[in-house]
């Protein structure tokens, strides 16, 4: 099963972080190349514990659906999304947030399946695995921006 741990430092309080990386409306703003929505469940504001969200967007020359919850969260310090319902056979995705010298620290472990077996799994060894570091990368990117560049205003 792939995982891919990522780091990002962001000079920005690690609340302003947090709240940015449970954002819908930026999440948005961060996956335009996909044109990815939030169109069920929480569509807008910041998502909670228990909340879930479903995104469409366009991958592989499909649109696909996937529906994450979140099912924990420590205000702040840490939060887990899992897929409800989707094209992968699970998923997985642990955000923590620690702050230090002016900068918050925003790790990533995303844990993820694919269906069909051992073609499922050549996939994502050549190809899957890249591709998710690579949406995961430009989303952190964004927010990383926005943080330090917005300090106050709505998420």
């Amino acid at each position: 099963m792939p995982v891919i741990h990522l780091t990002t430092i962001i000079k920005a309080p690690k609340k302003h972080v947090f709240d940015l990386s449970r954002s819908i409306d930026l999440h948005q703003q961060s996956m335009e190349l996909t044109n990815e929505k939030a169109v069920a469940g929480r569509t807008t504001g910041l998502i909670e514990e228990g909340e879930t969200v479903t995104w469409q967007a366009k991958h592989f020359f499909k649109t696909r659906s996937l529906t994450v919850k979140i099912t924990s969260m420590q205000s702040y310090d840490h939060f887990t999304d899992e897929m409800v319902e989707g094209d992968f056979k699970s998923m997985h995705h642990e955000h923590h947030f620690s702050f230090e010298q002016g900068c918050t620290t925003m790790k990533d472990s995303f844990t993820f399946e694919a269906p069909f077996g051992i073609l499922g799994k050549v996939v994502c060894k050549f190809f899957l695995t890249g591709y998710m570091k690579r949406l995961l990368q430009e989303r952190n990117k964004f927010i990383k921006k926005y943080a330090e560049t917005v300090k106050t205003g709505k998420h």
